[in-house]
């Protein structure tokens, strides 16, 4: 039995997460697989009630799960990165879940790409470092209001530029930090799952012409490490990852990228195989509670419509299901959502005109024949 914590979140979050169970409920009746789950009330609505937003009894209750299934979260009337760094981004750190895996996956024809070429990329991207700690501020004349110690030389810049304190002009900084541990972890993962899927090479992202510190740092340990795995380790920077995502994905296998760039690339290869709601991740720790979630958010515009896309939440699940050792039950719901494309069996975004729910149906039939 697993045990899993269960957070549709907002929007379109709950909408999702009901298919994604569905389905979760068709695995269990062919398969060994057999779970329970804890819903928990974890985002903007208990938020703008309570202020609350990731309880200590929230952590507790998840410490004791196997892992959790999560929706989305975001809202209108909140204020942009309450929600997202008081919920999403806390639960990634208090869990320590350091790696971000974004499959992406050439869903052929439903892809923008008229270059029939199958890819299939797995980015694996640094969670819990880089420019996503929050350690940033604001200061100058009329805010003093910094998180981290502003360094001399920023002091007398300010003073090269005319703009110090007495000018009334401000400074706003955020701050990239990477740890030897944490970099040293991260590689140590990447060429393991890499190792995996049974490649000889690994791509490492950054942007070391500009960045050179800490990304300096980066390609130091994973070369260090490349050389411990045997394998071999490739540079690209970001900007040219960009291009080369567009015009040659298929000569990519597993990447490893730092958080910031990680985010952006991935939405970008979600958009390669049809769009957000085609795309499904996984915050791992690879020792203790992971989560699993569509990458899209809770699109307030559709909300209530009936015409979310659930393939994003059923990857997540199938995710899930592989992080959890059920690899067979995985790839038989991957096959069902291929199935569920090849008759065009979706949503508006893909052209199609059913809803979430007989999405998810369509799956979960799929999923059920293949007990006769």
């Amino acid at each position: 039995m697993k045990h899993l914590a269960v957070i549709p979140g907002d929007g379109i979050g709950k909408e999702v997460i009901d298919a994604g169970m569905e389905v979760l409920d068709a695995i269990s009746e062919i398969s060994s697989f057999n779970y329970d789950g804890e819903f928990l009330d974890i985002g903007s609505e208990r938020y703008l009630k309570t202020g609350e937003l990731l309880t200590d009894e929230d952590i507790s209750s998840i410490r004791r799960k196997d892992a959790v299934y999560f929706g989305a979260i975001g809202d209108p009337r909140v204020k942009p990165g309450v929600l997202e760094q008081g919920i999403l981004l806390r639960m990634r750190a208090v869990f320590d879940q350091y790696i971000n895996l974004r499959p992406v996956t050439s869903w052929f024809p439903l892809v923008p790409l008229k270059r029939e070429v199958p890819f299939d990329i797995r980015f694996l991207r640094e969670n819990t470092e880089d420019f996503y700690m929050g350690a940033g501020g604001v200061f100058g004349g009329s805010k003093k209001d910094a998180h981290v110690s502003v360094r001399r030389e920023l002091y007398d810049l300010e003073i090269e530029l005319g703009t110090n304190s007495s000018d009334g002009d401000d400074f706003a900084f955020e701050i990239g930090l990477l740890s030897k541990k944490g970099t040293t972890r991260f590689a140590d993962y990447a060429f393991n799952y890499a190792g995996m899927r049974g490649e000889k090479r690994l791509t490492l992202v950054d942007k070391a012409n500009v960045c050179t510190h800490i990304y300096g740092m980066q390609r130091t340990i994973f070369e260090e490490k490349a050389e411990e795995y045997g394998m071999g380790l490739d540079f690209m920077f970001v900007d040219a990852m960009a291009m080369a995502m567009i015009v040659r994905p298929e000569t990519f296998g597993t990447v490893a990228v730092p958080n910031l760039f990680g985010d952006i690339l991935t939405d970008l290869g979600a958009q390669l195989q049809g769009g957000l709601g085609m795309g499904g991740s996984g915050n791992i720790n690879p020792n203790g509670v992971s989560m699993f979630e569509p990458i899209h958010g809770s699109a307030p515009d559709i909300a209530g419509q009936k015409k979310a896309n659930p393939i994003a939440a059923i990857l997540a699940a199938q995710m899930l299901l592989e992080n959890q050792g059920y690899h067979k039950e995985g790839s038989i719901l991957k096959k069902s959502v291929r199935h569920c494309l090849d008759n065009r069996f979706t949503t508006p975004d893909l052209g199609g005109k059913m809803t979430t729910e007989e999405v998810g149906k369509a799956v979960c039939e799929y999923i059920l024949n293949q007990k006769k």
